[in-house]
């Protein structure tokens, strides 16, 4: 060592530790492919490897030196900050040389002064170099601390002239001043940087093991997400979760602030910076993104460019966002930043919240201004912006509308102003809760003085809230006229900027008339607003419109359109990504409705439990009477007429809807119980509850046909149907076809029970016609046992509509126009519904009892057992109990 001490410029001894390998961490998780990486990258003259502190650059030079995978002797030298000077430099570097025993001729000499060195020295440490036999590896670890620009020069010079044998690497948080240009055209360098260093979540699962720990998976993703594979983070994440009662628990809610990941980088990243830079971090730790201006704003100084640029390139854990001006920090760094700003300086947070608020909104970033406005408890601005901006209808669609949603969620209730009630309804729509909504709304009244934006934004809520009730009754048959009107006040520009607005209008619109029961009408305007929804910020309301345009057809007796609709909304909402929270229930529910009427009464029940399950139906009184309707026609499908009752006395047609839709929604219930009671035989109770009910349309009138014809007034039924029309003006001849099958049928039973057989044999007829485009089952299996005779009496109209009974459809060979999917071999056909006692033994063959055996567990008679199973064989058009178990089965009864 007297040797090397003589080589030092000042006289001093030379530090050995300088020229020491560091030793390889115990539980160092060795990772293959940067070590194959290393030993390809050496077989090169030049190797930088770059990186933030403590993303693991020593440890891999000093594993792969240990692994002995350098292609010749290794010269280690470690730099410290006062190794800048030329002559301290070469000193230490002809001392690595000497300590890791790679001779160098005598004549080389050593650096007689610290400050510089004789460039002789360099040219005959690079013919030295040169005269190597073999490859020799010198590992340069903190040039960061040498950025010199003499060295610098000196070391390239060395490099072009040492010769092959000479492989320098590199290690560093910066780029060496080199001119890495000019290697990277000559293909001479091989540089591995931070993002390779990171470690993957199979590397963290193994690094943590290594630690003593087993990890389960969630705790290996969440721990690599939140660090970003940094492995000082990493290695002091697992040395926590080892002294801790609960590790699972700790991965999963790790906070950088309470343990020791904090102080490194508080010491090693964010002490070492000057004092102008530190305030910069803490001050922009507010913000997940940093702009240079906004940085500016927050400082009040204008260096923000300057000092994220310098940060970038330091590998400071600060990086640029892409292509943009924008910055960010390494999450774990900017939580150690904000916890500082807490407990330093609490005063500065909402000050900082509301400059970044202020410049957010003047850069229209209006989501992120409403963030830190909120954050700054700044709520009646907030709310203002969201206002003035016409930003509130993107709580209702949009990408950001979950995010909005969930932040106004936090405003106190109670702020005075136009703009907190009007923000408060939009929050309490988006989450369907309407009552509340309605509450907000009247809380917000309507002031002449507001601006056109606020009355806007008013008149768009209450449209969407209630369909426009109570509002003058000239807008009675145009609810949106006001939101119209409105609109076109306002700056062109501005309104082009939200799209959403005059979707909502027209899909407000169709809600309208639908609540209305001016079914057309909704179609119709449904279909405007898909038109009008094509843009990112529309989609939810795109999804909303089609499960709505589908549950309107599927009632209607549109099942084509419905199910094609219905379908497309479900894809909508998984492509576009809308969260499952602001999804509605109506598509499944309209395909529950298809299936419904086609006698698919497995599939109606599987996608009503879909449609339950999703937490729909939302914001929709009609769709809440519909679920209870196909419930109740579920039920009675079974023959189990008092559940089927106990579900439309369940159904809540207007708690918590919408008043303009109370009047729809109880006559769609009013028609099913009605069903339910003439399936009982009790007609006058079916008229009764059709009386008790708002008259709601054509469907209304059917159901009340039906249920003077059961009862016995045959005139007042037809009178009811001649209401209608006969086919060739207005009424059930241009009602939608499910309409139209029954009023047909209804119009054919009066004919047989007058024994005009061949008038109710035409009816039938053209009921069939009517029905088949659609494969519409229901209407006829609702029917009492008379059609099955009518068919019985017709064999050529049932071969004709072999559709009808889900035979084979090769006797028919004629789908109509819309049935492409429709199976051609589809559920079979209950022309006559099974008793609940035939049900019960249909049951127990399905056990496989035998006869004495069924008898036994009903308690009846042998024969009687026998008198129902040929009844279910009849109503079943089979012959063998097998047979029937099977087609029962298809039908969903089983």
């Amino acid at each position: 060592m007297a040797e090397d001490a003589q080589l030092h410029p000042s006289g001093d001894p030379l530090l050995a530790a300088k020229f020491a390998v560091p030793v390889v961490p115990p539980a160092f998780v060795a990772r293959k492919r940067l070590l194959d990486r290393l030993t390809e990258a050496t077989q090169g003259p030049l190797t930088v490897i770059t990186g933030p502190a403590g993303a693991g650059k020593t440890s891999l030079a000093a594993s792969w030196q240990s692994e002995h995978l350098a292609p010749g002797p290794v010269v280690w030298l470690t730099l410290e900050n006062d190794d800048h000077a030329p002559g301290v430099f070469w000193a230490y570097v002809l001392g690595a040389f000497r300590y890791h025993r790679v001779p160098l001729p005598d004549g080389v000499g050593s650096p007689s002064s610290a400050d510089n060195v004789d460039h002789s020295l360099i040219v005959r440490l690079a013919s030295a170099l040169a005269e190597l036999r073999g490859p020799v590896v010198l590992v340069l670890d903190g040039l960061e601390h040498t950025a010199a620009h003499d060295v610098a020069a000196e070391l390239d010079f060395v490099l072009a002239h040492a010769g092959p044998q000479l492989r320098l690497v590199l290690l560093g948080r910066v780029d060496p001043a080199l001119p890495l240009h000019r290697y990277r055209a000559e293909a001479r360098i091989c540089e591995i940087r931070g993002s390779e260093l990171a470690f993957s979540p199979r590397e963290t699962d193994r690094l943590l093991r290594c630690h003593g720990l087993q990890p389960s998976k969630e705790s290996v993703t969440a721990l690599t997400e939140r660090t970003q594979g940094w492995a000082a983070g990493l290695r002091l994440c697992a040395l926590a979760m080892q002294r801790t009662e609960d590790a699972e628990q700790f991965a999963q809610s790790f906070a950088a602030s309470q343990n020791a990941v904090a102080d490194y980088l508080m010491a090693e990243v964010l002490a070492v910076q000057p004092d102008t830079t530190q305030d910069l971090l803490i001050r922009t730790s507010i913000l997940t993104h940093v702009h240079p201006e906004l940085a500016d704003a927050l400082t009040g100084r204008a260096d923000g460019e300057l000092i994220l640029g310098r940060l970038v390139r330091e590998n400071a854990f600060v990086e640029p966002i892409g292509d943009t001006a924008w910055y960010r920090c390494h999450p774990l760094f900017a939580e150690v930043l904000r916890a500082h700003l807490r407990s330093r300086s609490p005063e500065l947070g909402a000050p900082l919240h509301r400059e970044a608020a202020h410049w957010l909104d003047r850069h229209d970033r209006l989501t992120d201004a409403l963030e830190h406005a909120a954050a700054a408890d700044a709520w009646t601005y907030a709310a203002g912006l969201l206002v003035d901006r016409l930003a509130a209808a993107r709580l209702l669609t949009g990408p950001d509308s979950h995010r909005l949603e969930r932040l106004f969620r936090a405003m106190p209730d109670g702020l005075p102003g136009t703009a907190p009630a009007l923000a408060a309804a939009a929050c309490a729509l988006a989450r369907g809760d309407t009552v509340a909504s309605r509450k907000h709304l009247a809380g917000a009244g309507e002031n002449g003085d507001a601006t056109v934006e606020s009355r806007l934004t008013g008149a768009l809520l209450r449209l969407l809230t209630d369909g426009g009730a109570h509002r003058p009754a000239q807008e009675a048959s145009d609810p949106g006229r006001e939101v119209r009107v409105l609109m076109e006040q306002v700056d062109r520009d501005t309104l082009g900027r939200h799209p959403e607005i005059e979707a909502l209008r027209r899909y407000g619109l169709a809600r309208a008339h639908l609540g209305a029961g001016r079914r057309a009408e909704a179609r119709e305007a449904f279909t405007a607003a898909l038109a009008a929804a094509t843009d990112e910020q529309t989609w939810t309301v795109r999804h909303h419109c089609l499960g709505a345009l589908a549950l309107t057809e599927a009632v209607d007796g549109m099942l084509c359109e419905a199910e094609a609709h219905a379908r497309e909304g479900l894809q909508a909402a998984d492509e576009h990504g809308i969260p499952v929270g602001h999804r509605t229930g109506l598509c499944h529910l309209a395909l529950a409705a298809v299936a419904s009427d086609r006698g698919d009464l497995t599939g109606a029940g599987r996608y009503l439990g879909a449609a339950v399950g999703s937490g729909a139906p939302t914001w929709d009184a009609l769709g809440a009477a519909e679920a209870a309707v196909l419930r109740s026609r579920l039920e009675l499908a079974h023959g189990r007429t008092a559940a089927a009752l106990s579900e439309l006395d369940d159904a809540s047609v207007s708690a918590g809807g919408a008043p303009f839709a109370e009047g729809e929604a109880a006559g769609r219930v009013a028609v099913a119980r009605s069903a339910v009671h003439l399936a009982r035989g009790d007609p006058r109770a079916a008229l009764g509850a059709l009386r008790r009910a708002p008259r709601t349309g054509p469907a209304h009138a059917v159901a009340s046909a039906a249920a003077h014809l059961a009862a016995g007034d045959t005139e007042q039924a037809r009178r009811l149907l001649a209401a209608l029309g006969d086919g060739e003006g207005d009424g059930a001849g241009d009602a939608c076809p499910g309409v139209r099958v029954r009023a047909l049928l209804v119009e054919a039973q009066a004919a047989a029970a007058e024994d005009d057989i061949a008038q109710a044999v035409a009816l039938l007829g053209r009921a069939l016609d009517t029905a088949r485009p659609q494969q519409l089952r229901a209407p006829f299996t609702e029917r009492g046992p008379w059609l099955r005779h009518l068919l019985a009496r017709t064999p050529e109209l049932a071969d004709a509509h072999a559709w009808l009974s889900g035979r084979p459809a090769a006797a028919d060979g004629r789908h109509g126009p819309g049935t492409a999917g429709a199976s051609p071999a589809g559920p079979p056909l209950l022309v006559e519904r099974l008793s609940r006692r035939e049900l019960d033994v249909l049951r127990c063959a399905a056990q496989l009892m035998s006869t004495d055996e069924i008898a036994a567990d009903l308690f009846l008679s042998v024969n009687t057992v026998k008198t129902h199973l040929k009844s279910v064989y009849r109503k079943l058009s089979v012959s063998r109990r097998s047979e029937a178990v099977r087609r029962a089965r298809d039908a969903g009864l089983l």
